[in-house]
Order: C-alpha cells, then sequence, then structure tokens
C-alpha cells in the first residue's frame, strides 16, 4: 500500500506489455494493510522512478485491483494505451477492515508491527540511519552508531533478510517501536525522521540525498528537515495535493 514498494511500479509495465500486445489482464484483488489511510506528498513527476512511477502519495489508500483501474483510467500506460482489465474483487473487504498478511511479504516485513511502521521507517532508508535490517526486528527499530546512548542498542549483522545491512557489526544506540504505540497508524510518523535528524545534527543524508528524494517524491521534504521544520509544518505543505489525489482515487475505489 505504499508508493515505493514496487509492485505497483511491476503492475504498470505489465499493464502496458499487455496493453501493446493486445493480451487481457486479470488482476485477482487482495486487502491491502496499510489500506485504510492515505498521506503523504504526491510525487512530483520529476523525480518518477522504480520506486516512484505515478503521481500519488506516499500512502494512496488502494488495493492492487483498485490502482490497476486507476493506471487505465487517468491514462498513466501512456501512447493511449488501454489495458483489456478484469478485476476480481475480494468479498467482504472494507479499507477500515485490519488486515494481518498470511505472508511475509519481503524477508524484512516479518510482523504486523513492521508492516504497519513500514511507510514512516523506509524514508530512513535513503539515510544514514539503521531501520534494524539485519536484526530480528527490521522495520520494528531504528539507530545509529553516533546516536547518544539510549535503553535501547543493536548490531546489525548479516543475515537472510540483508547480507549486508548498514553499520555491519557495529553497536546502535536507538529505539524500540512496539504494539503498544503503533498497533494501528493511520498517517505518516515523520517524527522518526525530524528525530534521527536533531540527533546526527548533519550527518543524516551524507551521500544519499538523490535516493532520498526518490523515496519522497520532491526535493523539498530533505530542505525541510534541513531547515529544522516541524511535523506539522512538514504536514501543511503537502496537503492541497492529498485533497486532489482523494478525489481521484474516489473514481477507482471498489470498497466502501
Amino acid at each position: 500500500g505504499v508508493r515505493f514498494y514496487t509492485f505497483i511500479s511491476t503492475l504498470h509495465y505489465v499493464m502496458q506489455a499487455c496493453a501493446e500486445n493486445n493480451i487481457a489482464l486479470i488482476v485477482l484483488d487482495r486487502p491491502n494493510p496499510n489500506g485504510h489511510y492515505v498521506d503523504g506528498p504526491v510525487l512530483d513527476m520529476k523525480f518518477k522512478s522504480f520506486v516512484g512511477i505515478h503521481p500519488i502519495p506516499i500512502v494512496h489508500g488502494m488495493t492492487i485491483a483498485e490502482y490497476a483501474q486507476m493506471i487505465n483510467g487517468e491514462g498513466w500506460l501512456g501512447e493511449n494505451l488501454n489495458c483489456d482489465l478484469t478485476v476480481v474483487p475480494c468479498e467482504g473487504y472494507t479499507h477500515d477492515m485490519p488486515y494481518s498478511l498470511p505472508v511475509p511479504p519481503s524477508p524484512n516485513l516479518r510482523s504486523d508491527l513492521s508492516i504497519q511502521l513500514y511507510p514512516s521507517l523506509c524514508l530512513l532508508e535513503a539515510t544514514t540511519v539503521s531501520v534494524g535490517r539485519g536484526t530480528d526486528f527490521p522495520f520494528e527499530i531504528y539507530g545509529h552508531p553516533d546516536f547518544p546512548a539510549t535503553d535501547f542498542s543493536f548490531i546489525p549483522k548479516p543475515s537472510y533478510g540483508s547480507k549486508d545491512p548498514k553499520h555491519d557489526g557495529k553497536k546502535c544506540n536507538g529505539y524500540h517501536l512496539t504494539d503498544k504505540e503503533y498497533q494501528r497508524m493511520n498517517k505518516l510518523d515523520f517524527s522518526f525522521l525530524v528525530n534521527a535528524n536533531k540527533q546526527l545534527n548533519g550527518k543524516l543524508f551524507i551521500d544519499r540525498e538523490s535516493y532520498f528524494n526518490m523515496l519522497a517524491g520532491n526535493n523539498v521534504l530533505i530542505e525541510q528537515l534541513k531547515h529544522g521544520k516541524s511535523e506539522a509544518e512538514i504536514r501543511e505543505s503537502w496537503e492541497q495535493g492529498l485533497i486532489e489525489f482523494k478525489k481521484t482515487r474516489s473514481k477507482y475505489l471498489l470498497y466502501d
């Protein structure tokens, strides 16, 4: 359910190939565990990439079939292409329904908590901060060797989820996020980014600015963080884009 989770980019190219070759496509829909909210800056198409291919916010609040309908309906395939699309919807699903994925969608998303936190923590992937790859709690923790000492620390090591984890073998001071605090996210939490930026005092984006801008979908967020903008000020800057996206999104929803 996130712009930079690249299944939707793959969907785009599958639909494009089908349209170019007159092949029908059937999408068997499935629940989106982050389908109950919409949040984040809408992608500036100057930053289009495989981790951000359409002008949508970070959390789009759609199922894969709803999203496929949007790709077709908004003409995103280009060159007047339209995919011969058939959707098989879910039965009894609503967007507000909590859903626990029966299979981990990737080696580093192993729990409901990590899936809830992924939209917020993934932006730290494009910084010098570790989000726990190479530990037993990926996307449930974050930290850095240069953070001041905290009550929690971890040491990333190569594992099946990460052969070469960030800060391999180094003690990272940081934070362990829990189900009690983050059981059901209903908005992006930018406090992790704001906190990490303060802790590292200018060392957050070393050699990673272009990747951060690709994930953020613009070059505005990085400047807002560098200038010490609050989470409330950051949110206000993308509000109008969200309003417009929600109007577009409403045309393609299959579920309440």
